[in-house]
């Protein structure tokens, strides 16, 4: 049987990322409710709609204001590169102000109506073609009211109005708690059609925006809650993870690691579209190992691109001449660009967004990421695990290389926060580990995965000079390396011939 019921047509928001998750945008006609906390960017989602609108297809918009003036809101949104003042002069954006004055006393005074307000809304619309409204903050015109029938009576009114207006409208609301009632009043979300939530959530200390469309009446829409962030010049962002596709492309094309001996214990060099996790203690070699990853890749004339989140330009740069690699050469000739960042400078969605412009400018054929686990400082786990899904998936699709190192917790080893997020979806993990021998400190090296290949699975002993990494042969005589317990051979030896005895002893009697 054929289904009778019309599908719900949707307005394209283009505001990048939520159209996604709302399969399509926002539903056409009808009235939605944005509700969040102070700080949640309410305000900046209501105007970014209207904004794109006109710079999409020029249709207008008309922003309602119920808390701050209208100069006060083109101030604020001025960050944004938003220049509402030339869109005003071209009749594409109107504001109607209804924002308390300083010499105007509020009073509840009977009976309420918005006949007035509904009227010069409709004005707007019309002369500006509008077929996009937002209104911000509706709870302002109702906090002197006690009577929640009048409110609810009103907000239907208005929903009403703006249907009969032929316009996709935006509502924004305040919330007292993240995790609570969905308005302040606790009647807007029924008198709405659809309900957005957005939340500005402190997390051990650290801040974290969350979007979440609670209801989409009559129509499909992602479930859950996904990171987005404010950038200056841009606006709002959601970045979502249902976007990511297993779709990537194989290749069978192997590329060098920087080193012959590392390339033949990983069965020829890494392949083209891989990501390889580096994980070791502090000293152990990591960044050397990204540095001749990048050098590998400029050798063969291709753009190679180094974030790093721990060490300065002039550390990076003094090490890898250090190691007889010189990265301002490099850079000169346009093979090389190093990115030097604290991870405390931004949230975690902002250097993700951040990482994938650089590498959609520069266009780079291998990135290296020193150190990721330096990124786990400012976002909590949720956060970083997504960071991480949405960072491999996107250098995957790029079909580039990527190599990220990891620091783990003690100096004999351990498994990191990194690693635990990280493992399972890279090609190729290369563990480097501190070897106690009879007192003495070696480093080891063993390819611990190394996805679609066969791999060398010795643990092999190097060292580093002046002139890099040298990959020694394997280690014979001890065991425990990768668990950070280490023992010689003949020691164990012992240990188990005197346990021999004792077992001999204590059957004799």
């Amino acid at each position: 049987m054929k289904n009778s019921i019309k599908d719900i047509e949707k307005l394209a928001t283009r505001i990048p990322g939520f159209d996604h998750i709302s399969q399509g945008g926002l539903p056409s006609g009808r009235t939605t409710l944005i509700s969040g906390t102070a700080g949640s960017a309410k305000t900046v989602f209501a105007a970014q709609f209207l904004i794109e609108g006109i710079e999409e297809n020029g249709t207008g918009g008309v922003f309602v204001t119920f808390e701050e003036s209208p100069d006060d809101i083109k101030r604020n949104m001025s960050s944004f590169n938003w220049d509402i003042d030339h869109f005003e002069q071209e009749n594409k954006w109107m504001f109607v102000d209804a924002s308390p004055q300083p010499e105007e006393t509020q009073l509840e005074v009977g009976d309420y109506d918005l006949s007035a307000l509904l009227a010069r809304i409709e004005y707007a619309v019309n002369k500006t073609r509008a077929k996009r409204v937002s209104l911000d903050s509706i709870g302002a015109i109702f906090t002197q009211f006690k009577d929640v029938n009048i409110i609810r009576r009103e907000l239907f009114r208005i929903s009403a109005a703006l249907k009969k207006m032929d316009v996709t409208a935006v509502l924004t609301a305040e919330r007292t708690k993240e995790y609570g009632d969905i308005a302040r009043f606790g009647v807007e979300e029924f008198v709405a059609d659809n309900v957005i939530i957005l939340r500005n959530i402190l997390d051990d200390e650290k801040r974290r925006r969350t979007i979440e469309i609670l209801k989409y009446r009559g129509t499909m829409h992602q479930k859950g809650e996904y990171p987005f962030t404010i950038i200056p010049g841009e606006g709002l962002t959601v970045i979502p993870l249902s976007a990511i596709e297993l779709e990537q492309k194989s290749s069978n094309v192997r590329i060098s690691s920087g080193n012959q001996e590392l390339d033949k214990m990983c069965g020829g060099g890494f392949f083209r579209d891989s990501i390889i996790l580096v994980s070791g203690a502090t000293g152990t070699g990591k960044t050397l190992t990204a540095t001749e990853f990048m050098a590998a890749g400029t050798k063969k004339k291709e753009p190679s691109l180094l974030f790093a989140f721990e060490e300065s330009r002039e550390q990076l740069f003094r090490n890898a001449i250090g190691w007889g690699i010189d990265f301002e050469n490099l850079e000169r000739k346009g093979l090389l660009k190093v990115v030097c960042v604290y991870p405390e400078t931004a949230g975690l969605e902002d250097h993700l967004i951040n990482i994938k412009s650089i590498i959609t400018e520069f266009k780079p054929k291998r990135v290296a990421i020193d150190s990721l686990s330096a990124l786990e400082r400012v976002s909590t786990i949720k956060g970083f695990r997504e960071f991480v899904i949405g960072l491999t998936s996107f250098i995957k699709h790029q079909e580039i290389a990527g190599m990220f190192t990891s620091t783990t917790p003690t100096l004999m080893g351990g498994t990191s926060i990194t690693e635990a997020h990280i493992s399972t979806i890279t090609d190729s993990i290369i563990l480097l580990r501190y070897v106690e021998t009879y007192g003495e400190m070696r480093r080891g090296i063993t390819v611990l995965k190394m996805r679609g290949s066969f791999h060398d699975k010795d643990i092999r002993e190097f060292k580093i000079d002046s002139k890099g990494m040298h990959i020694d042969k394997a280690f014979r005589d001890v065991s425990g390396i990768i668990s950070g317990y280490t023992m010689q051979s003949n020691i164990r030896n012992e240990i188990a011939r005197i346990d021999n005895l004792f077992t001999e002893d204590k059957q004799q009697q």
